[in-house]
């Protein structure tokens, strides 16, 4: 390659036909033209300890255990090389997809993070299910884990199948919004996706009872002014942010609602009627009301996307 590489992600895979739809959405957002590392990353996961000190109470069974070793190692081999062949059919590069393997040092997530964090990876995609015969490989507890111990590298969680380039960020007036807003910008930058900044101004009504709001309607009308008022710079700022990165202007869309009761359900109805096949947002909002914390309203964007990939950044 005569262009150096920009961005370094991890993908850890499980041998799974559903693990390896990540790679079909890395082709489908980014390409092989573009300037990416794809690592392809495989934990082998340890023999229970008590099958473990059972088999090495003969020596037949302790052949026994390294055959078992040596099989898995082969599998994970041959799995690694499926997922680099599927790239490269794609018409990614051998120099640019690498397959890592290795034995389970810590635990199966913890390992996935640490070697990424290690290796300054930009972000690791991760499905959430993986084989049907181990559900908890990728099946919530590991994506959950990977997303929970993740302090400085974004999490890209992909469910199901992604057929739409169009990114929603969502955004409010914190500087961990303003961070997704970077990580946006960087990622995204070389690629042809159409972004909309998007942000749901909070209800009044979780502050005021509507009995109150009844008496005195004009209170609604000037929150809702006041609040567009507040976050228009932020949004101005993260466009501006996007377009330093070396995105362009005219695919670039700000979009501010009146927000209902259900922030998560504001953001997750915008990206459906936009078509958009990722949701990329900060892990916390602005402290005094935990809009964005994980937990809330990431938590529950998280939960209930169909078919999207949801970015989430520490």
């Amino acid at each position: 390659m005569t262009e150096a590489i920009q961005k370094m992600i991890v993908v850890p895979v499980d041998g799974s036909e559903n693990a390896l739809k990540s790679l079909d959405y890395i082709n489908l957002l980014f390409g092989p033209g573009h300037n990416i590392k794809t690592t392809l990353f495989y934990v082998m996961p340890r023999l229970p300890p008590i099958l473990v000190e059972e088999i090495k109470k003969s020596k037949e069974t302790i052949n026994r255990l390294q055959d078992i070793e040596s099989r898995n190692a082969e599998m994970a081999q041959r799995l690694l090389k499926a997922g680099k062949d599927r790239l490269v059919d794609m018409g990614f590069t051998q120099e640019t997809v690498e397959a890592v393997f290795r034995k389970v040092e810590v635990g199966i997530a913890r390992d996935i993070v640490h070697w990424s964090e290690k290796k300054k990876a930009d972000a690791v995609f991760i499905t959430t299910r993986g084989r049907s015969r181990l559900e908890t490989f990728f099946m919530g507890e590991i994506a959950a884990k990977v997303l929970e111990y993740c302090q400085i590298c974004p999490v890209w969680m992909l469910k199901g199948s992604i057929r739409n380039q169009h990114v929603l960020v969502a955004i409010d007036n914190s500087k961990n919004a303003l961070r997704a807003v970077d990580h946006a910008g960087f990622m995204l930058s070389g690629t042809d996706a159409k972004i909309t900044l998007f942000h749901s101004k909070r209800d009044v009504k979780r502050f005021i009872s509507q009995a109150m709001l009844d008496e005195f309607p004009e209170v609604q009308k000037f929150w809702r002014q006041k609040a567009g008022e507040v976050i228009a710079p932020f949004m101005q700022k993260a466009k501006d942010k996007l377009i330093a990165a070396g995105l362009k202007g005219d695919r670039i869309a700000i979009k501010v609602v009146d927000g209902s009761r259900q922030p998560a359900a504001d953001i997750l109805d915008e990206a459906q009627q936009s078509t958009a096949g990722t949701i990329i947002m900060g892990l916390r909002g602005y402290s005094a009301v935990e809009d964005y914390n994980m937990g809330s309203v990431t938590r529950k964007v998280l939960n209930q996307a169909m078919d999207m990939a949801v970015s989430i950044v520490p």
